[in-house]
């Protein structure tokens, strides 16, 4: 056996207990400094009170009348075994509603997209209340509704959120069959609710819908660059646009205003806002998007980077049960390519037609609302006073 001398073994204990203290508390000041990111991400700079003001303020730009209400679709207590309500309490969710009522008029069925809601189609609500009875929601995790803790592990639960939500609020609402009409996200969930409920749907209408993407070599080479790796990586994290627009704190409104007046200001390729209607919807966006995490963190499971669905509509298509309508803007970055697919892949029994807006991007019925409204209604004819004297409109071009 080797001999240390006392005084050699105290002084490497000390240097040891030193180190040890050290790497503790080194771990310490990183758990602190991650803790002070998280909370800084997470802050809700707004309220459920803000969403419901700044709704009412963007809609005192509707003339016909409405009725917003709660719609209570059940609770998802402790130990449910209903995965998608899977929750901590047993706190009843609802569904913010808002109804144009037409007597006799066919329903329509509105259903908003990703870091959006149903104030989104402030300037379509006039228009097509004259033709339909227009019900609007904003779906479970956005807008005025609920926002119950996310408990979704994979990508069937995450659908599942949505459309056993929407099924739901249809059975509270009491509602036969309707036009349902989904935008961008909200156009999946429509689809797969479609798929899942066929019989209280009488037609789709697909709004530059998310999920009929097909992967593009342009995403692919963007991926292997090392942005494509940095934006990939948070993607795969479930880091979401509204982490940023909370984390800025007093700056979040600045960078929402900015956003909306690029967006939707002034552009040949569009009809713009007014000042007033960019304001309005700027502050909209803002607390609907600064308020808790909920249905925003759907995203990772239900589409990889690029808004590529991880279970792509197109292959269910040869499933699709119900007379669909596919419009997209002419300048939309979602790709009227995989709705050409899907039609293929329909075959000749079940009606499909792809209408593309001039003069619009994404959000086509913001962009050009005049012509939206007329692809809209020639898509439903079929369920209009004098349907079969309807004409292609002009401008709107029919793949």
């Amino acid at each position: 056996m080797r001999f240390v001398p006392r005084r050699i073994m105290s002084e490497a204990m000390g240097k040891a207990e030193a180190g040890a203290t050290g790497a503790v508390t080194g771990e310490v000041q990183k758990q602190s400094i991650m803790a002070a990111i998280s909370k800084l991400l997470t802050w809700s700079p707004t309220s459920r009170e803000e969403i419901i003001k700044s709704e009412k303020e963007l809609l005192t730009l509707v003339k016909t009348p409405y009725v917003v209400e709660q719609v209570n679709i059940g609770a998802g207590p402790p130990g449910s075994k209903v995965s998608w309500f899977r929750s901590v309490s047993n706190e009843p969710r609802f569904i913010n509603t808002v109804t144009f009522d037409k007597p006799d008029a066919p329903t329509i069925v509105l259903v908003h997209g990703y870091a959006a809601s149903q104030g989104f189609f402030f300037r379509n609500f006039d228009a097509l209340a004259s033709k339909f009875r227009v019900i609007a929601i904003d779906q479970i995790g956005w807008g005025a509704s609920s926002r119950p803790d996310f408990t979704c592990k994979n990508t069937e639960e995450a659908e599942s959120w949505f459309v056993e939500s929407l099924e739901e609020w249809r059975k509270a609402k009491q509602l036969g069959d309707f036009i349902l009409l989904g935008h961008s996200l909200g156009g999946y969930v429509a689809s797969r609710y479609a798929l899942k409920y066929p019989d209280h749907v009488k037609h789709l209408v697909l709004v530059g819908p998310a999920g009929f993407n097909v992967d593009s070599d342009r995403i692919m080479k963007f991926k292997s660059t090392w942005p494509g790796v940095l934006i990939n990586c948070l993607w795969e994290s479930n880091f979401t646009p509204q982490k940023i627009i909370r984390g800025l704190g007093p700056w979040g409104p600045k960078l929402v205003n900015g956003y909306a007046v690029r967006r939707f200001g002034n552009s040949e390729q569009r009809d713009p806002l007014s000042d007033v209607e960019t304001k309005l919807l700027s502050d909209y966006i803002f607390h609907t998007a600064a308020a808790k995490a909920s249905g925003e963190l759907c995203l990772n499971y239900i589409f990889s980077f690029g808004a590529l669905a991880r279970t792509p509509l197109v292959d269910s298509a040869p499933n699709w049960k119900v007379p669909t309508s596919f419009i997209y803007g002419t300048h939309d970055w979602m790709n009227f390519e995989g709705a050409k697919e899907a039609r293929k892949r329909l075959g000749s029994n079940l009606p499909c037609e792809i209408l593309r807006v001039p003069r619009a991007g994404h959000f086509v019925f913001l962009d050009n609302a005049p012509k939206f409204h007329d692809a809209l209604f020639y898509a439903c004819r079929n369920y209009l006073p004098g349907g079969s004297r309807f004409e292609l409109p002009e401008e709107i071009l029919e793949v």
